[in-house]
């Protein structure tokens, strides 16, 4: 089928326009499955037309945002069942083998004026009376009746004319109602009354069925025909003659015996204030339980809610049970009699299917005329929504008009059409929650109206029952806007109530505020996953927005790297090259403290420098950035400054402090100055880790049990304290300590130490326990090449430091094997990695496990002296040539 707006935009005829659809699939499974459970239900014994109090399952409805392809799907659904050279392909032949009448309704144009209904009915009627032939009595002469009383001296054929019903069996209704009358005339010997006025006929078809003539009865048998015969025939009775209608497809022979499958497109624009509409169209469905009703709408069908009780005759779970929110899953499996839930989101569609579409869409010489690159930025600019997709290929041909080839770069936009089609029918208040979440990646009920700054939940829990919200119910916030039309609010300057920018930078501080109150608030306690969620969205907010009031994005960033777990904070991209605000400088610290996991320290190092010499960050950040500038410096075996900048914390007395002091101690044990280090662990405390230091301290001795009693200490505190990422630090270090002593313990541990980092982002630590196996193998072959692939890692990690563990595991790898000739070369390499006296002590401690003298230029202060040490570390090898 052509695209006729794409063919009369321009006059170049060398190309074809086609109306592309793609795939929806899954759709047409849920489909077939819900006509294949309706056909079977309406084929059991028990089924009875005229059974008002049995829960219904003749509806299935298709909802999701505007311009998603809703319309056309129905388009597809309808020509699918009608058998025609439409139907897609890859949707195949239907299984089922009864009749089916597919009837079509567009409700764009419906009000509560009644009028529309009318037009429901007779829609239905015509689509019956040319895939029938034949009348149906009991509603037929209802129908007359009804319209001798709304629309007096206007014939049938003339209105249907002049409002547009006007089809290919448009002129057989009339017809078929005359037929009716005179079929029910007969049955009731009263020729006289053909011509007459629907009233004198009604009334003795009424007193026919109320004396139980058996002729009348077998035309007009309903159980409630005389009493809807004898109501008022205006369009409440009207609204309930589909109940005969109902009755009378039943009566029709087997061999012309169809099942009508009725789609109701654009149910939206049912909705006003009193649902009186909506009520109508559910009489229908309700009355017709032998049809099958597929609706089209952007919400959610609310007939399952028992809150609607008194808005709407039949209301609740019991009576629709498919469309309660809690009902089953989309698809059941083949063979399980579970039924098919009937609410079903009709979502974006895949990249691969959007590239399909736009492909297909307009072809020249049998090619795509909209090229590979312009299609792949349509693409991911759409985030798979067809009505972008369709405005995209508008775009495309109004360049081409313009005598410019199009290029990507134009289709980096949004439309103010995709947005007026989101807003129509949304009211003053969702507009505004809409807006302010546009803010958030996600969110959560209260997210969303405090960032509003409402008191009341109310709209922000109409906005998220609309489709252009998804729901992942087990996300920390379980709300997110679709993309496109997030990326096309904040874009809006086209709209008559769109924002300005002032409006943006408050709701932006709101938006903030709310995320603050959530992580500072939180009534299930601290919460590292809703600490690292508030600072990923709170810090791309005060970046974004220039937001200068830090609030709590100060206590959360230290909350955050207390525990050194390291989750990344994703950066968006900026135009800045370099900071220019206080929230700037704070989200480019985070990420480069983050990031340093992943990057060289030499880069971190920089990063930090250049953050620190904006003087952006307020005193207390700035302590932070260089702790860790000086943490980047130790890794770099830059000591002097390293110890200068943890020096400098220090004496500042802030939180800080004492991480601080526990560096300059670490830097002490580095430079072989053990007393000086054991000395400073009685001030250090938990948030100095003194536990960890004195276990370092003590395995450098060769002192295990004591190293593994420090290590277990530390591990408990950690633990105590809830931090994930000093439990699995410690635990590496326990590995460490007894990988030498006892391999086989030391595989426990290991493994215990994989299973705590697991989900942690300590890349030093992960690669600090790849040494560890090595030292737990030490003496066994391909050891030494395990090493060579390890020191490559190391090098490229930028860790510099590690380099020395390695060498230190092969010496006593080597020890153990007694080899001779390689124990030299790897003091060699030793002695070169520790000449600037950082773990000069290794090259003491591999002398000690070959039983070589200690060198001469060693400077080491050992707690207790050299031979201890000594001893302990040759007592050591011999145990594992043992």
């Amino acid at each position: 089928m052509a695209d006729l707006r794409a063919l009369f935009s321009s006059n170049d005829p060398l190309f074809t326009t086609a109306e592309a659809f793609t795939d929806r699939q899954h759709q047409w499974a849920v489909v077939s499955r819900v006509i294949e459970e309706h056909l079977r239900r309406i084929a059991l014994p028990a089924f009875d037309v005229e059974d008002l109090e049995a829960p219904r399952h003749n509806v299935l409805m298709l909802h999701g945002v505007g311009g998603v392809g809703k319309s056309t799907l129905l388009r597809k659904i309808e020509a699918a069942l009608a058998d025609t050279e439409d139907r897609p392909a890859q949707w195949g032949t239907p299984a089922w083998s009864r009749r089916l009448l597919p009837i079509r309704i567009d409700l764009s144009r419906a009000a509560s004026t009644g009028s529309d209904f009318e037009r429901v009915i007779l829609t239905i009627r015509l689509a019956l009376a040319g895939a029938l032939g034949r009348t149906l009595p009991g509603f037929d002469i209802a129908l007359r009746a009804y319209w001798e009383h709304a629309h007096p001296g206007e014939p049938l054929d003339e209105y249907i004319r002049r409002t547009g019903l006007t089809g290919r069996f448009a002129s057989m209704l009339p017809g078929q109602l005359q037929a009716g009358v005179s079929e029910i005339a007969g049955a009731l010997q009263l020729p006289g009354l053909v011509g007459s006025a629907a009233g004198q006929l009604t009334s003795a078809l009424v007193t026919a069925l109320r004396e139980r003539q058996e002729k009348a009865r077998a035309l007009a048998g309903a159980a409630r025909t005389a009493a809807l015969l004898e109501a008022t025939p205006d369009l409440e009775a009207l609204s309930f003659y589909p109940h005969l209608l109902a009755w009378d497809l039943e009566q029709v022979p087997a061999k012309k015996k169809l099942t009508p499958v009725v789609l109701l497109d654009t149910f939206e624009d049912t909705a006003d204030r009193h649902r009186d509409f909506e009520r109508l169209l559910q009489r229908l469905v309700w009355l017709m339980p032998n049809a099958l009703f597929i609706i089209g709408g952007r919400a959610r069908l609310q007939w399952a809610d028992p809150a609607l009780h008194g808005e709407l005759d039949w209301t609740g779970p019991t009576a629709w049970p498919g469309l309660d929110s809690g009902s089953h899953s989309a698809v059941p499996g083949p063979r399980t009699n579970v039924p098919t839930a009937r609410q079903h989101l009709v979502g974006d569609l895949a990249p691969e299917d959007c590239e399909l579409h736009l492909a297909r869409r307009l072809v020249q010489d049998g090619q795509p005329l909209i090229p590979a690159d312009v299609r792949a930025a349509i693409t991911a600019r759409s985030h798979g929504l067809p009505l972008h997709l369709d405005l995209a290929v508008s775009r495309f041909l109004e360049i081409r008009r313009s005598g410019r080839t199009p290029v990507a770069a134009d289709f980096d936009c949004t439309f103010p059409a995709l947005l007026a089609r989101v807003m129509s029918d949304l009211s003053p208040e969702e507009r505004h929650v809409l807006r302010s979440v546009a803010l958030l990646d996600a969110f959560d009920l209260d997210l969303a109206t405090n960032a509003a700054g409402l008191t009341q939940q109310a709209p922000a829990r109409r906005l998220t029952e609309r489709p252009l919200v998804t729901q992942d119910p087990y996300a920390l916030w379980p709300f997110h806007l679709h993309r496109a039309i997030r990326t096309a609010v904040h874009d809006d300057n086209h709209s008559e109530d769109h924002w300005t920018q002032a409006d943006w930078q408050q709701a932006a501080a709101r938006a903030l505020a709310a995320l603050g109150d959530q992580w500072t608030k939180s009534t299930t306690g601290p919460s590292r996953m809703l600490l690292v969620a508030c600072l990923r969205q709170g810090l791309r907010l005060a970046r974004d927005h220039h937001l200068t009031d830090m609030g709590w994005l100060t206590e959360a960033a230290f909350t955050y790297t207390d525990d050194s777990v390291w989750e990344p904070l994703a950066q968006p991209a900026t135009a800045e090259p370099e900071p220019d605000t206080p929230a700037d400088a704070l989200a480019e610290l985070l990420t480069a403290i983050a990031r340093r996991q992943h990057e060289h320290r030499a880069r971190t190092a920089e990063r930090l420098t250049n953050i620190l010499d904006t003087g952006l960050l307020p005193a207390e950040l700035t302590e932070l950035a260089l702790y860790y500038r000086a943490k980047a410096y130790k890794d770099l075996s830059d000591n002097q400054a390293a110890r200068a900048g943890m020096q400098q914390v220090a004496d500042g007395g802030g939180r800080l402090a004492p991480k601080a002091r526990r560096g300059l101690a670490n830097l002490s044990r580095l430079s072989g100055d053990f007393p000086t280090a054991l000395a400073a662990v009685p001030s250090l405390g938990w948030k100095g880790r003194h536990h960890r230091v004195l276990g370092d301290i003590h395995w450098s001795h060769a002192n295990t049990d004591q190293a593994v009693a420090a290590f277990e200490a530390g591990r408990a505190e950690a633990e105590q304290q809830g931090a994930a990422g000093e439990r699995a630090m410690t635990q590496v270090r326990l590995a460490l300590a007894v990988s030498f002593a006892d391999p086989d313990r030391a595989e426990d541990e290991l493994a215990y130490a994989h299973q705590l980092l697991e989900g942690l982002d300590q890349r030093s630590n992960r690669l600090l326990a790849d040494v560890v196996g090595l030292i737990k193998d030490a003496g066994a072959d391909g050891v030494t090449s395990r090493a060579e692939d390890l020191r490559n890692e190391v090098e490229g990690a930028g860790l510099p430091f590690l380099l020395r563990f390695i060498e230190l595991a092969c010496a006593f790898h080597h020890a153990i094997r007694d080899e001779e000739q390689q124990m030299a070369a790897t003091i060699d390499r030793l002695h070169v990695l520790t000449a600037s006296g950082d773990f000069a002590y290794f090259t003491d401690i591999a002398h000690y496990m070959a039983g070589l003298p200690r060198p001469s230029t060693s400077t080491t202060q050992w707690i207790d002296g050299e031979e201890p040490v000594r001893t302990a570390w040759r007592a050591l090898v011999a145990a594992r040539q043992a």
